[in-house]
């Protein structure tokens, strides 16, 4: 395993947790058993009800979207981060047919002068909400982040603060990114202490979710479904989880998929930490194949790596 297989193995892997997801996205655990009673393991499972109906079976949602808006920037700018960009991208997306927005996102980007003060139109809607908003939409996106070669920390909060400025939402981005970055770059996983370390800087609200990934054998412990489902916290405690308690990629996959919530989001954060961890090469052929959109993963992902190398 090389770093561009790692390196790869990051997109599709974002792409695949979000596009498998969907299926469960926001069902209870009773619902995915009622719905798919021998689990969900492929796209052509994934019931076409009223929610999942506007996307194709194997069509990635607005976590990946807003990943390749990061990604494109990137590339344009020859690997240099430029925030301007990147905020262009997300309102040109929005303007589009932004299909799966998150609320507080919505908020931020519906702002006519978005483009010209991102991060004080974020601060603005934050503050509206009496600061207590912390979405993961910040986080479903940032898997590319982890794939600059260095400043990855400030880069991974700038990048957050262009929607969710709450530290809770930038801390969870910061430790993602840096995961992914240590996977990609140098083949290893960052510490326990290492990450309490990073989580303690931002907000101590982050470190409990910490623990109890560490400390948890099965998923179900980490209580994904409910009110709290859309939590920046909670999808990072479910990557967390399968980054050490899952042994290959597929068994990541599932495991999240199949645990419902914000299901779509939780595993595009986790299969993009599990893409770096066990690389391109070890995920299957039919999540690579089923995937509508895969050349342009394959080519973003191209694109990217000649960019940054």
């Amino acid at each position: 395993m090389n770093k561009k297989d790692r390196f790869t193995g990051v997109l599709f892997g974002q792409a695949i947790g979000d596009a498998l997801g969907l299926g469960s996205e926001f069902m209870s655990k009773e619902e995915v058993l009622r719905y798919y009673p021998n689990g969900l393991s492929s796209y052509s499972q994934i019931i076409q009800d009223d929610h999942r109906c506007r996307w194709q079976q194997g069509m990635w949602t607005d976590d990946t979207e807003m990943m390749l808006c990061i990604a494109d920037a990137l590339i344009a700018s020859g690997g240099e981060v430029n925030l301007n960009q990147i905020a262009n991208n997300f309102k040109a997306w929005f303007e589009g047919n932004p299909l799966g927005i998150g609320r507080h996102t919505y908020n931020v980007l519906c702002f006519n002068d978005y483009v010209k003060d991102p991060i004080q139109a974020a601060e603005i809607v934050w503050t509206l909400y009496r600061k207590r908003s912390a979405a993961n939409g910040g986080l479903m996106r940032t898997s590319v982040v982890g794939l600059l070669p260095g400043n990855v920390s400030i880069h991974a909060e700038n990048i957050c603060k262009l929607t969710h400025p709450d530290p809770r939402c930038i801390g969870s981005c910061v430790i993602v990114s840096e995961i992914i970055h240590s996977l990609v770059y140098e083949g290893k996983e960052l510490s326990i202490d290492n990450i309490l370390q990073i989580s303690d800087k931002y907000d101590d609200r982050i470190r409990p979710f910490i623990e109890i990934a560490n400390d948890s054998t099965g998923i179900e412990s980490l209580e994904l479904t409910g009110l709290e489902q859309g939590y920046t916290l909670k999808t990072l405690s479910a990557a967390l989880w399968s980054l050490w308690h899952c042994k290959t990629f597929e068994d990541g996959l599932l495991q999240v998929v199949n645990a419902g919530g914000d299901a779509d989001t939780n595993a595009a954060v986790a299969c993009a930490i599990l893409g770096a961890k066990f690389g391109f090469s070890s995920i299957p052929q039919k999540y690579v194949s089923g995937l509508i959109g895969e050349s342009r993963i394959k080519e973003t992902s191209e694109e990217l790596f000649m960019a940054t190398i």
